[in-house]
């Protein structure tokens, strides 16, 4: 695999880092800008819906840009946002910004795939695509974990610096490893050959999965803090603790699914709804009682990231081989979940299941998706092979 894969995957880290970290700061910025919890819940919803317009649109605009220059904008961007966000006193500039840090961080991801399928080939597409994801995941082990406790130890602001600095080395290592050349793709696919393709009947019920699976993912994810401290009954000092356990199993899920994936995407996917559907169950009945809470923490990162990750390749998969908005819709619809998920989970918390209930709507999103995916399973192909876009093989990676 080439070294310049992993270069991105560290980018990601660091964004994925800064994308997920508000899980363990909200009562903190709740408190510190007079929200309520589910207000402060509202700005993992804004970060998303910022990826989500973001994709797409910064797909389309860097397709034919040197990638090397577009990665270092989008990055460069972040970090300056992050710097605002951490001075800032005021809820609505703290929302704004972690809109424009989405739409960076949304054309970062849409070149970097783009970028790492192409260096490692076709052969190894599902393996380069789970580099990339890996930095999410190792976001989920380290960077959050951590971000919780500098929010403990300096308050949530120091999280934000924090997610500066550790994006200045990706800048370097961007700059000297990634090509400063345009994309080639050969025969170049057209936007509007790109948008047709989107709409086949392979693509869209795949697209629609990922939003469903990532919506019952960041519908509790956005609300450990809360249930760990509250329905389970632990002090403050396990938040960092579960979200590190929960990073550890989503990194795990994706290692394991990006060397398996290839060969049986689709029972992959199935058998990893379905558990999620079972999980998020369990784990609902299950999250007053400590022990098995705790347990169940890493099993549904693993199950979450490694059917995600899943999705995103049969995304591409099928998607013609030189296509950047493949991955953008893919990324965009991945975030659509990550903007529904919290926002249907905050108004669950008005019920009587209180901080119990976000974990009850991803069993109800998970049961959605098995339903979709059983409806839509005869427009799927008969077989796993790729597309007729994709060659059939090619030269590996180093």
């Amino acid at each position: 695999m080439p070294i310049a894969v992993y270069v991105l995957g560290l980018a990601v880290f660091a964004q994925g880092t800064s994308e997920f970290m508000l899980s363990g700061l909200l009562s903190g910025i709740a408190d510190d800008l007079h929200v309520s919890i589910p207000t402060a819940g509202l700005l993992t919803s804004a970060f998303a819906i910022g990826m989500v317009v973001g994709a797409p649109a910064m797909a389309l605009l860097s397709r034919n840009r040197s990638r090397r220059r577009a990665l270092l904008f989008f990055l460069g961007v972040f970090i300056a946002i992050h710097v605002v966000g951490a001075l800032t006193p005021n809820y609505a500039v703290l929302l704004a910004t972690r809109v424009v840090g989405a739409l960076a961080n949304a054309g970062f991801w849409a070149v970097a795939l783009a970028t790492a399928t192409d260096l490692a080939g076709p052969e190894r597409r599902a393996r380069a695509t789970s580099v990339v994801v890996g930095g999410v995941t190792l976001a989920c082990v380290a960077g959050v974990p951590a971000g919780a406790l500098l929010g403990t130890w300096w308050g949530w602001r120091a999280a934000f610096w924090a997610v500066a600095l550790i994006s200045v080395p990706a800048v370097v290592a961007i700059a000297r490893t990634i090509p400063n050349r345009r994309p080639e793709t050969g025969d170049p696919v057209s936007t509007r050959d790109e948008l047709r393709a989107l709409a086949t009947p392979f693509l869209l019920p795949a697209l629609l999965l990922c939003t469903l699976v990532q919506g019952a993912t960041f519908c509790s994810f956005s609300y450990l803090e809360p249930v760990v401290t509250e329905v389970a009954g632990l002090g403050s000092r396990w938040v960092p603790v579960t979200l590190a356990l929960f990073g550890a199993g989503s990194f795990v899920g994706v290692t394991i699914v990006g060397r398996i994936v290839d060969a049986r995407p689709t029972l992959v996917i199935l058998l990893g709804m379905t558990a999620l559907a079972v999980g998020w169950t369990a784990f609902a009945c299950a999250a007053a009682h400590p022990v098995l809470a705790i347990t169940l923490v890493p099993i549904m990162g693993m199950l979450s990231f490694g059917t995600g990750t899943a999705l995103i390749g049969r995304v591409l998969r099928f998607a013609p081989a030189s296509s950047t908005l493949a991955g953008a819709s893919a990324t965009a619809a991945f975030n659509v979940g990550a903007a529904v998920g919290p926002w249907v989970g905050g108004a669950a918390i008005n019920t009587n299941l209180a901080y119990r209930a976000p974990l009850w709507v991803s069993a109800t999103l998970m049961l959605t998706a098995l339903t979709v995916a059983i409806l839509t399973h005869r427009t799927q192909p008969s077989t796993d092979a790729p597309s007729h876009n994709e060659p059939s093989s090619s030269p590996a990676g180093a």
